[in-house]
């Protein structure tokens, strides 16, 4: 934080200071004898655990030190300063692991010698090394297994070069950095002169962290204070694009700066001093002020960062210092800015008062509806003063900081001031919460704003630069919104149904674009039902007036039950008649017939059987009228339909004859979840693959490399046939209801076996109810097991014990758990099976009643998952290193708690949660699995971790993948 040096500035917060410390105790003072052995985590460390443990160990937390030296640059100089930083603190050889559901830190071993990687420049195309500075910092970091820092030397020419120290943000923050670079520098002069440092040994972060710990009761008052000083408060509603852009994912956030002129920065410095404020609090006023140009709100929060480096024991402290202080401003009035740097003073000191107080903590004592995608939802905008960038200052050597451009952001959006020889202001944002156009925008009304305020600091919030958001109007229904925002829509109407079926129309920007089907499923997928149009027609264009309004009379009616354009929904509506014993109208919902889950299973057996086309349980339940069951069954007729003229076309007269190459693997359940994943990861490897299928659904797996044999669980003569046409077998298909067909059809397969691998994707749900909290692989199954677990435990058995015996070779047993991915069959899981009572609650708004630790003797409940693709990468790795037995691939563990807050941000809903001893049957799992034997194929890529792949499944952006994708 930027300070004034005036007079009356630090007599004013000198009075301040005496004020609040003669209302409460002085700060305990720290511990004479130092502990040793594993520590708990402070605050601030448990968010970053938090991160890492959902998956969301990106860039974001990564924090890079680069300085340009030029000079002759004694690498072994270096490598032994570094050796000996890390020696000196232990926070920067630490590991992170838990106890149940508890972490815990500790300090390793001093390592011998630290690694400094010296790589040449690259030439044409990266001549300065950002892009390979920009990868090496991007690297995840393992905290289960170390943080040390990693150093790499990027050399330019012989006294030239970068010097590159990459952090993780869990042992250090920007208030680090000088004391490393200071040490480092003087590590660095002794090693290169042949003699000793002289540095007094710093304080220790572990210490740090138990004085945390133990003075957790004091935080009562302050936590009081929070509950009361941000009651009712709310994120600001910034104006998010209707879809994230095409490159979000490679491109998440944008940085916009601007030059100030000369006279800017002492002007804003000297209206702090008339207002007995620093110049931070002078730009925490404009971030305010910018902020309700943007929004046209006038009750809000923005947070800036505090920290807890105070006193001569926390000085030289290395280690994650920060808290984050949201500060509540009323903007009311329509105040000069003047006046507005005067409540926002008065705001910022009176949040310092309890600065102590973990964000953390107050975001637990708000409840859930206070946290975002990050869990940090109330403060989204942030605000700094940053001066000039630490360099490392290496003795005889001319430095210059670099900055590593990650193209990420921790908050939606930060407005602050760069304090440098040649001042800017600075706008940050991610691209999913502003698109470019007004984030270009804000960067230049904001230095505009800031140009203006210092030139008159009477002006009224009302004449500043910046364009005044109005409240949002709502210009037609949110469905056509919806559909105007997708990128493969170019025009779309849902006109007033006046009292018939809600209808939409779009029209398509390219040839070949998402069907009908896919539109409308998108469009539940972020809507409430009730706002959800019973059919989304496509046509060339939209009827127009002279007016260029649309005209609603030439718009096509609502297709009637027996309209040709959907010629399969008198054969669903009697399918449904007969099974729930009444008639339906085409838009009445199955599960307000009188339907349930097994029905729906029903439902879709009788509909595939008659019409011989793909559809299961989860599609009637998803679908739920019979009108939308009969466009669903419409999309896929003519999916399979074009499937089969590609075909056509394309085949020679004389048909391919089957495995022309070796090394054939035979999949099953290709057009699930599980199998849709691996028969990718298959393709990727260039594998020659044959799929299983039923005929219906040959067209979903067919593909490059794929070949389709026809086959179904129920066929044990199928089975046979295909697996005796491979070399090798990946069994990833299973009824999930039927356990009897799903033991037949591993005898079936089992026998037929006779050469190369089988891999057997299996359950978790085969340990059954272990006594024991933390369950290895191959741990024995204890009762009661479900008759689905079961079943991969019989299904297990058949074949281990067919493995290595006439001529068969290694089998290996993968047990999942809950799969995650971007795929159709997954999101169905997600909301209808385990997870589903939590799903469903938050869609609902429902309270969620959740097992408190310790109800039911278990300290922990929350359920093991993995990625689908990582899961694909695990079972192809036993295809060549077969594990001959049972192996778990398991990416993660998370508590049902932090599931619930993630649901119930993604799906938008104020469902509050309570805890209780009380123990949901659907919820009583508490065990964690190891999967040490696939750990490497498990390890997530990036897109993998448990945050992004949930947002993927809840609120799918552009066009959805087909069921075989």
């Amino acid at each position: 934080m930027a300070t004034d040096t005036s007079a009356a500035l630090q007599e004013e917060l000198l009075r301040r200071a005496r004020a609040r410390a003669a209302g409460r105790p002085a700060a305990q003072a720290p511990a004479a004898v130092r502990e040793f052995g594993p520590a708990p985590l402070t605050h601030a460390q448990r968010r970053m655990w938090l991160m890492e443990r959902l998956g969301q160990n990106g860039a974001q937390y990564s924090v890079p030190f680069a300085t340009r030296l030029r000079g002759p640059l004694d690498l072994d100089a270096l490598s032994a300063a570094l050796t000996e930083l890390v020696r000196r603190h232990g926070i920067l050889r630490t590991r992170y692991g838990r106890d149940g559901d508890e972490p815990w830190q500790e300090t390793l071993p001093a390592p011998d010698t630290l690694t400094v990687d010296l790589v040449e420049s690259p030439g044409d195309g990266d001549g300065d090394g950002s892009g390979l500075l920009a990868a090496e910092a991007r690297r995840p970091f393992d905290l289960a297994d170390s943080t040390t820092p990693r150093a790499l030397v990027l050399r330019h020419g012989p006294q030239d070069h970068t010097v590159l120290l990459t952090f993780h943000h869990i042992s250090i923050d920007g208030g680090s950095l000088e004391t490393v670079a200071h040490e480092i520098a003087t590590l660095y002069a002794a090693a290169r002169d042949g003699r000793t440092a002289t540095l007094p040994e710093p304080p220790q972060y572990a210490d740090f962290a138990r004085r945390e710990h133990a003075d957790a009761a004091r935080l009562d008052a302050g936590l009081a204070h929070w509950t009361r000083t941000l009651a009712g408060a709310a994120p600001p509603r910034l104006p998010r694009p209707a879809a994230p852009p095409a490159d979000a994912a490679r491109r998440p956030a944008a940085t916009r700066t601007a030059a100030l002129a000369d006279h800017v920065l002492p002007a804003l410095r000297e209206l702090g001093r008339t207002r007995h404020a620093t110049v931070f609090t002078v730009g925490l006023a404009a971030a305010f002020a910018a902020l309700h140009r943007l929004t046209g709100e006038r009750d809000l929060v923005i947070g800036c960062a505090a920290t807890h480096r105070e006193g001569q024991a926390m000085r030289g402290l290395v280690g994650l210092c920060v808290n984050t202080l949201p500060v509540r401003v009323d903007l009311s009035g329509d105040p000069g800015f003047a006046t507005l740097v005067e409540r926002v003073r008065d705001a910022l000191l009176a949040a310092q008062q309890h600065r102590d107080v973990p964000f953390d903590l107050i975001l637990e004592r708000l409840g859930a509806g206070a946290r975002g995608d990050d869990g940090t939802a109330l403060v989204r905008v942030t605000t700094d003063v940053v001066g000039a960038p630490t360099a490392l200052e290496l003795p005889g050597l001319e430095a210059t900081a670099v900055d590593v451009g990650l193209g990420e952001a921790k908050f939606d959006l930060t407005l602050g001031l760069l304090d440098t020889r040649r001042p800017e202001s600075l706008v940050q944002y991610a691209r999913t919460a502003l698109d470019d156009e007004t984030g270009e925008a804000l960067g230049t009304s904001f230095a505009e704003l800031l140009t203006a305020v210092a030139a008159d600091p009477a002006l009224p919030l009302s004449r500043l630069p910046g364009r005044l958001a109005e409240p949002p109007s709502v210009q037609g229904h949110p469905a056509q919104a919806r559909l105007l925002a997708h990128p493969d829509v170019a025009d779309a109407h849902v006109p007033d149904p006046q009292g018939g079926p809600l209808l939409a129309y779009a029209v398509l920007d390219r040839i070949g674009g998402p069907s009908p089907v896919q539109l409308r499923s998108h469009l539940r997928d972020v809507l409430g039902r009730d706002l959800v149009p019973a059919a989304v027609m496509l046509l060339d264009a939209m009827p127009r007036a002279a007016d260029g309004s649309v005209d609603t009379a030439r718009l096509p009616a609502a297709p009637r039950t027996t309209s040709p354009g959907s010629r399969h929904i008198e054969t669903v509506t009697e399918a449904f008649a007969g099974l729930l014993g009444r008639r339906p109208g085409p838009d009445d919902d199955f599960f307000a017939l009188g339907g349930h889950s097994l029905a729906a299973v029903q439902l879709a057996e009788r509909l595939r059987s008659t019409l011989t086309l793909p559809l299961i349980g989860l599609d009637i339940m998803q679908t739920r009228t019979p009108r939308a069951v009969a466009a669903l069954l419409d999309a896929r007729a003519a999916q399979r339909a074009a499937a089969a003229a590609a075909t056509a076309s394309s085949s020679t007269a004389s048909p391919r004859p089957r495995r022309v190459r070796e090394g054939t693997v035979l999949v099953t359940g290709g057009t699930g979840g599980v199998g849709a994943f691996v028969l990718r990861e298959l393709a990727a490897q260039g594998r020659p693959v044959i799929a299983l299928a039923r005929p219906e659904s040959a067209h979903l797996v067919a593909g490059d490399g794929i070949d389709v044999i026809e086959g179904d669980l129920g066929d044990p003569d199928s089975l046979r046939a295909a697996v005796e046409s491979a070399d090798a077998v990946i069994h990833a298909a299973c009824t999930f209801t039927r356990p009897e067909v799903d033991v037949a059809a591993m005898r079936a397969m089992a026998d037929a076996w006779r050469a190369g691998p089988f891999v057997f994707v299996s359950s978790v749900d085969a340990y059954g109810h272990p006594s024991a909290a933390e369950v290895a692989e191959e741990s024995p199954s204890q009762a009661p097991l479900s008759a689905y677990g079961q079943a991969k435990l019989d299904c297990e058995r058949l074949l281990l014990r067919a493995a290595g015996t006439g001529g068969r070779g290694g089998a290996s047993a993968v047990r999942s758990p809950i799969v995650w991915g971007a795929h159709d069959r997954l999101r169905d899981q997600l909301r209808w099976g385990a997870t589903g009572l939590l799903y469903q609650a938050a869609l609902a708004g429902r309270p969620v009643g959740l097992p408190a630790p310790g109800a039911g003797g278990h300290d922990w409940y929350g359920a093991p998952w993995v990625h689908a693709a990582a899961l694909a990468r695990a079972v192809t790795s036993c295809l060549d290193a077969p594990v001959h037995g049972v192996a778990n691939a398991v990416g993660g563990h998370v508590a049902w708690s932090d599931l619930t807050a993630e649901l119930v941000t993604l799906l938008d809903s104020d469902s509050a949660v309570t805890f209780d001893d009380a123990v949901h049957q659907d919820l009583d799992h508490r065990w964690h699995y190891r999967a040490d034997r696939l750990a490497t194929a498990l390890r997530p890529a990036p897109g993998e971790d448990l945050h992004t792949v949930l947002a993927s499944m809840i609120k799918p952006t552009g066009e959805r993948p087909s069921s075989g994708a």
